[in-house]
């Protein structure tokens, strides 16, 4: 067989295998036999092998794994995988219905899906063929697992079909099908090796194999449920859910109830009653149900925090309770001195995992259960991931128990724990002296959110503060080679790698410098709208609470943490010695010239699609201009900035009370 025929043959090959995959995997209709199957990959797996260099990328070969990865690269999501706000209460959901209807001002329909306990994946596409795979990882960043994921085979790796954008993503979840887990863990069991815990903690462990061969017999399984692209596909994610499957993904089947279209809060309900029933009978584990709003325009209307989607939740099915001898109390102390105490408990399996440890909250926590050491608690594993105890079995307390004594010392550095009149926790002051406060601060300013340093981790800060060479952030702009050097795991490579970071942390804006201080109750958004309005740290730090209180947003608890932070003296040197360093303590003068104060005390509300802008520009111009942006309209509305498809009640409401609804073309006029 010469270049040219074997070429075709493999085409043909592989096209024909892709479309067995699709019928055996998807429609759950094989057309062929395993047999011929197998006579048919093994052909093409002898022509690659003749023929290296005519071997398609995403071959249907490659789903037998071979590959072994030494290390997984860390990719930027093209658009970030952010989490989703939890809830274990229905009402909390009926809340979050009404919230979303309230501000939208307009009919709406949700998706309910069911929420799967697995890994979740997002699976880029160019121009319809497989390019990549990637983990969540912290939601901006995730690890390319693309060898591994190509083994699994309800994954295509060619679209099928038509009218898909050139380039997308498709994201979802893989996860361990019961049986297959089962199956893995008599194995273990018979060769007397330890048994894997749960599924998901399984499946995630599997798709970080070095080895794709293991990951192809683990038969990995998937849904995938929502496309991004910058080119829409649909008006709707229920519709965009139908397309995908269209295109040959391995979508959520409406068949067996897994997706439906709501439009009321009793039909969301019902949804989710059946299935915190039915989801035992399933052959994959899911803890919970997600409602999303349908509507891509009313998603855009209800927006982001800086966490989760406004427009999402997810209802988490009540967790599994076991009951455990409370042995002792333990106490952590966080980055702000906030004092937790942790409880020490006898080991119970829950979950699919030894529990030792729960938390306790704080100390009205404690008193309001009566907690006692000795006594019998029910421990509940919250969201399937943090333990908590929850309640006391009376019946099996101890004659000679004796009432719970709550610390009055920092366990830590031995100081006069405080609490502030109206607050639930106990604070440890001693801010400069207390270890874990001190790395803790360091560790926080260290983070992806704030300063984002690569090189840099806990653990990484653990040691140089153990070798006494940083005991505050300032310190780290001062560290030098030969002082790391000699300190174990400190390697050239890493070094070099640290201290890079560290310069390269120089460039980060303002505002995440500002965060990256762990003022406490300033987050990120605090810090942005406290950037924006005073533009300096030196403006932050002479204003007083009347002019804190007077910025959008920011109230009086906020403010006196602001103020108090900057009247300690050591906060003071700190920040100098960050001026000294180099760090981005202003709004550089040429982002400021495009500020203006034009729309100054100016309210807009954002609807409809827009010709020369995205909705995130204008945004964007409405702060740099001075301007406010709200999500539904009021009486205390400016302008209803109107694209085009803007929602009939938003206009109604906006005529009803007078508001003046202005172009995108009165809107550049405006700022220009």
């Amino acid at each position: 067989m010469n270049q040219d025929e074997a070429k075709l043959r493999i085409d043909t090959l592989t096209h024909e295998l892709e479309e067995h995959n699709h019928h055996y995997y998807i429609q759950n209709n094989p057309t062929i036999s395993d047999y011929d199957f197998d006579q048919l990959l093994k052909e093409l797996e002898a022509l690659e092998t003749q023929f290296p260099t005519l071997a398609h990328q995403n071959s249907p070969t490659k789903r037998v794994g071979g590959d072994i990865t030494k290390k997984f690269k860390s990719v930027v999501h093209d658009y970030p995988m952010l989490s989703l706000s939890n809830s274990y209460s229905k009402e909390e959901i009926a809340e979050f219905e009404s919230r979303a209807r309230k501000l939208t001002e307009a009919d709406m329909e949700y998706v309910c899906e069911l929420k799967y306990d697995g890994v979740a994946i997002g699976i880029k596409y160019v121009n319809g063929i497989f390019e990549r795979a990637v983990t969540r990882g912290d939601g901006a960043k995730g690890e390319d697992v693309s060898a591994n994921v190509r083994t699994i085979k309800t994954i295509p790796m060619r679209v099928r079909g038509e009218g898909f954008p050139s380039e997308f993503e498709i994201r979802g979840e893989i996860f361990f099908p019961l049986d297959g887990f089962q199956k893995l863990n008599e194995a273990r069991e018979q060769s007397g090796e330890p048994l894997y815990a749960n599924p998901r903690n399984t499946a995630s462990g599997t798709l970080k194999n070095q080895d794709s061969s293991l990951v192809a017999d683990r038969n990995l399984d998937s849904y995938l449920y929502g496309v991004y692209s910058r080119d829409r596909i649909a008006p709707t994610h229920y519709d965009s859910v139908k397309q995908a499957g269209e295109w040959g993904f391995h979508v959520p089947d409406e068949r067996k109830n897994m997706i439906r279209l709501c439009k009321s809060i009793d039909e969301i309900m019902d949804f989710i009653n059946y299935w915190d029933e039915a989801r035992h009978a399933l052959n994959f584990e899911i803890d919970g149900v997600v409602i999303k709003v349908n509507d891509f325009m009313q998603q855009e209307d209800l927006g982001y925090t800086a966490k989760s989607p406004r427009w999402a939740i997810a209802y988490k099915f009540k967790a599994a309770e076991v009951t455990t001898e409370l042995e002792s109390v333990a106490y952590q102390v966080g980055r702000t001195g906030a004092i937790t105490p942790v409880a020490n408990l006898s080991p119970v399996l829950l979950a699919g995992t030894t529990v030792r440890r729960a938390s306790l909250h704080n100390a009205d926590q404690i008193e309001k259960l009566d907690l006692r050491i000795g006594d019998h608690v029910y421990v509940e594993k919250g969201g399937e991931i943090i333990p908590k105890v929850t309640a006391v079995e009376m019946k099996q307390r101890p004659a000679d128990s004796l009432p719970f004594q709550y610390i009055t010392h920092c366990p830590e550095c031995d100081t006069e724990l405080i609490r502030k009149e109206g607050e639930a926790q106990h604070y440890c002051p001693n801010e400069t002296g207390c270890p874990p406060q001190i790395k803790g601060r360091m560790q926080h300013f260290i983070s992806r959110r704030a300063m984002d340093i690569e090189g840099l981790g806990a653990e990484t800060i653990d040691q140089l503060h153990e070798a006494g060479l940083i005991n505050n952030i300032g310190d780290l702009y001062d560290l030098q080679a030969d002082q790391l050097l000699p300190l174990e795991r400190m390697a050239q490579k890493s070094v070099d790698n640290m201290l890079e970071g560290i310069i390269l942390s120089k460039n980060i804006p303002f505002e995440r410098v500002l965060f990256g201080l762990g003022i406490r109750y300033v987050g990120e958004t605090v810090a942005k709208k406290l950037a924006r309005h005073f533009h300096s740290i030196e403006a932050v730090m002479n204003a007083s609470l009347e002019t804190l209180v007077e910025v959008d947003e920011i109230g009086g608890r906020i403010a006196e943490s602001v103020v108090e932070f900057f009247s300690i003296e050591a906060n003071k040197t700190l920040i100098q010695r960050l001026m000294e360093a180099g760090l981005q303590l202003s709004i550089p003068e040429d982002q400021l010239a495009d500020n203006t104060d034009i729309l100054s005390g100016f309210s807009f509300v954002i609807s409809g699609v827009f010709e020369r802008h995205s909705r995130d520009e204008l945004k964007e111009l409405i702060e740099k201009n001075g301007g406010k942006n709200t999500g539904s309209v009021s009486a205390k509305t400016s302008y209803l900035l109107a694209g085009e498809g803007m929602g009939p009640s938003k206009r109604a409401k906006a005529e009803k009370l007078e508001v003046k609804i202005i172009s995108e073309a009165d809107f550049e006029s405006m700022i220009n």
